[in-house]
C-alpha cells in the first residue's frame, strides 16, 4: 500500500525526537504514526511468505503474525508495568475489530452493492467462538471478588489456568479452520512478489521497527497523558488498537469494497478472536516471565462492552446477508463507547 511506504519516513522522525529529547508529545505522536506503517510491513512480508508456503503453513504463519504489532505493543507496557494500559487495548482491538472495522466495512460494501451474502456456517463458527472468548475473558473478572476472599492470592493462578485453555481453544480451532479448508490468511491471495530471503528480512526488520517505536511510545505514553488530561484507560481502547493495526482494517473495508464481503468478514471477526484467544493468553505468561503477572480481570464497563459487541456480531450473522445499515449502526455503537470511555 504506498500509503504506507510514505508514513516509513515518520520512523526515522521519531528515532530523532527521542535522541534531540523534543518533548513527550511529539514523541507519542510519531512513535505512534511510525507504528503504522511498520505493522503494515509484517503483514506485507508475513502474506508473502504464506503465499510462498501454502495454505496451511501460511495460515499457521497469518495465524501467529496477525497482531505481532499489538503483542510487541502491549509486551513494552507491561514491562513498563502498564497492565491497566495493556488489559484495555485487548479490550479496544476486540472492540474496534467487531465495530469499528466490520462497522467500515459492511457500510462501504453495503452502500455500494445493497445487499451482500456472505457464508452462514463460517459466520455463525466465528460468531460461536466470538461469544465464547468473551465467556473465557469473563470467568476471571466474574469470579474474582468470591475467590480473592476465600482463596487470597489464587486470581492469578486462575488466570493463568484460564489462559492454558484458552489457548488449547484457539489451537483447535486452527486446526478446525484448516481442515475446513477456510484459509486463516483469507487474504493473502496474491502470488508472491518477494524472494523468500527479502521477505524473511523485511519481517525482521519491521518487527524490530515495531519494538523500538513500542519503547518509545510507552515511555513518552504517561507524561504525555498527564499534559493533553488523558486517561490510560481511553488510549489503551481507542488510540493503540488503531495504530497496531491500521493495516489490516484497510484491508477489510478493501475487500468489502470489492464485494468479498467474506473475507472481509474473516479478518475482522478472525483478528478479534485471535486477539482475545491467543494474544491475551500469551500475554498473561509473558507476563509471568517478566516478574509483572497481568490477570484476567477487566474493568466490569470492559467486560460490557465486550459481550455487547459480540451479542451484535452474533446478531449479524443469523440471515446470511448485510447492508449498509447495520454498517452504520455498528458505527453508532463504537463512537457512543468512545465517548462513554473518554469520561472513564
Amino acid at each position: 500500500m504506498p500509503w504506507s511506504r510514505a508514513l516509513l519516513i515518520v520512523v526515522p522522525m521519531a528515532m530523532l525526537a527521542a535522541i534531540l529529547n523534543a518533548g513527550p508529545i511529539p514523541l507519542l505522536v510519531l512513535s505512534a504514526l511510525a507504528l503504522i506503517p511498520l505493522a503494515a510491513l509484517i503483514g506485507e512480508a508475513t502474506e508473502e511468505l504464506a503465499a510462498r508456503t501454502g495454505p496451511v503453513v501460511g495460515g499457521l504463519l497469518n495465524a501467529t503474525m496477525g497482531n505481532a504489532a499489538e503483542l510487541i505493543i502491549a509486551l513494552a507496557g507491561i514491562r513498563a508495568g502498564l497492565l491497566d494500559l495493556v488489559k484495555a487495548s485487548i479490550t479496544g482491538c476486540i472492540l474496534g475489530n467487531l465495530l469499528l472495522i466490520m462497522g467500515l466495512s459492511l457500510l462501504v460494501g453495503g452502500w455500494r452493492y445493497g445487499i451482500q451474502r456472505f457464508s452462514r456456517e463460517r459466520a455463525a463458527i466465528l460468531a460461536t467462538m466470538t461469544v465464547i472468548s468473551f465467556i473465557a475473558l469473563g470467568i476471571p473478572t466474574l469470579f474474582s471478588r468470591t475467590i480473592a476472599a476465600h482463596h487470597p492470592g489464587a486470581v492469578g493462578t486462575m488466570s493463568l489456568e484460564v489462559a492454558g485453555l484458552m489457548l488449547a481453544l484457539y489451537g483447535l480451532s486452527v486446526v478446525y479452520t484448516l481442515r475446513a479448508r477456510h484459509p486463516l490468511a483469507a487474504h493473502a491471495t496474491h502470488s508472491a512478489r518477494w524472494s523468500p530471503l527479502r521477505a524473511l528480512g523485511i519481517l525482521a526488520a519491521a518487527t524490530a521497527g515495531v519494538v523500538v517505536m513500542s519503547e518509545l511510545l510507552v515511555h513518552a505514553l504517561e507524561p504525555s497523558l498527564k499534559a493533553l488530561g488523558l486517561t490510560e484507560f481511553f488510549v489503551g481502547i481507542i488510540l493503540i488498537p488503531l495504530v497496531g493495526n491500521v493495516a489490516e482494517h484497510f484491508v477489510a473495508v478493501q475487500m468489502a469494497a470489492e464485494d468479498r464481503i467474506d473475507l472481509s468478514l474473516e479478518i475482522a471477526v478472525g483478528s478479534s478472536l485471535q486477539i482475545a484467544l491467543l494474544v491475551a493468553p500469551v500475554l498473561v505468561f509473558a507476563s509471568l516471565a517478566m516478574g509483572r503477572l497481568m490477570d484476567l480481570v477487566f474493568h466490569p464497563l470492559e467486560l460490557v462492552a465486550m459481550v455487547m459487541a459480540g451479542i451484535i456480531t452474533a446478531f449479524i450473522a443469523l440471515d446470511g446477508e448485510t447492508n449498509w445499515l447495520e454498517g452504520a449502526q455498528l458505527l453508532a455503537v463504537y463512537g457512543m463507547l468512545g465517548i462513554a470511555f473518554f469520561f472513564v
